[in-house]
């Protein structure tokens, strides 16, 4: 598989074409920020990390007929992905109350929630990201109504088989977003799954596993971020 010409760099991940026009290799960067885009650091070893599990979940959603655009990992930090056309929404899902949700509706931080939240988000930075519902993306022409319906079926689907591989790992999926993207006129699930993109938390140490260990100032990130790894990989 040939690397050729960026087609677009994002603040953690770079998007390179390849001789194939349907696939991208999807390369992940060492930078770090927080859960707002801000508070910016580099840590030395997490892009081949994230990679990997990310390629690792995305391939177990695929093994439960739950599409991504996952084909194979190349190398560390690389993955060999579908090119799709995004849809410019992300869905975050919460099945335990953590910031903002906590903060939002006063709620103990840590709480579980007797049924999965799904909140949906337009992607668009100049508008501040903003909260929307489907009638939003209906009417707005974000969406058309079967993408929508099946983000809302494939979002439920994907957080119920990942709850169950973490809750056999020891660990808690508090919270997680989703993008997703359209090749060949089906919806896909995008970008990553990472602990980038999750709340994590051990069940019997109450330890975070993801980048709020950064943002609380904690140290060992990289290697908490293999841990998670090592933790979620191992053998059935």
């Amino acid at each position: 598989m040939e690397k050729r010409e960026l087609l677009f760099e994002g603040r953690t991940k770079r998007l390179y074409a390849t001789d194939r026009d349907n696939l991208a290799i999807l390369e992940f960067k060492d930078d770090f920020l927080d859960w707002g885009g801000s508070k910016k650091a580099r840590v030395s070893g997490k892009g081949s990390v994230n990679a990997s599990i990310s390629g690792f979940l995305l391939q177990y959603l695929e093994n439960y007929h739950v599409p991504t655009h996952f084909v194979e990992q190349l190398s560390d930090g690389e993955l060999l992905v579908r090119r799709l056309k995004m849809i410019s929404i992300e869905v975050v899902v919460h099945n335990i109350a953590a910031p903002p949700l906590s903060e939002q509706f006063a709620l103990e931080d840590g709480q579980s929630l007797d049924f999965p939240i799904v909140e949906y988000y337009l992607k668009d930075r100049k508008l501040g990201n903003p909260q929307i519902n489907e009638t939003h993306a209906l009417a707005l022409g974000y969406a058309k109504m079967d993408d929508v319906r099946a983000i809302c079926r494939m979002a439920s689907k994907a957080n119920a088989i990942l709850k169950s591989l973490f809750d056999r790992r020891g660990l808690s999926l508090a919270q997680f977003s989703l993008e997703f993207g359209v090749v060949n006129d089906h919806v896909c699930i995008g970008d990553e799954i990472s602990p980038d993109t999750c709340r994590i938390w051990d069940k019997r140490k109450n330890r975070r596993l993801d980048k709020d260990r950064y943002l609380q100032d904690l140290s060992g990130i990289e290697k908490t971020y293999r841990e998670l790894h090592d933790r979620l990989t191992r053998a059935m």
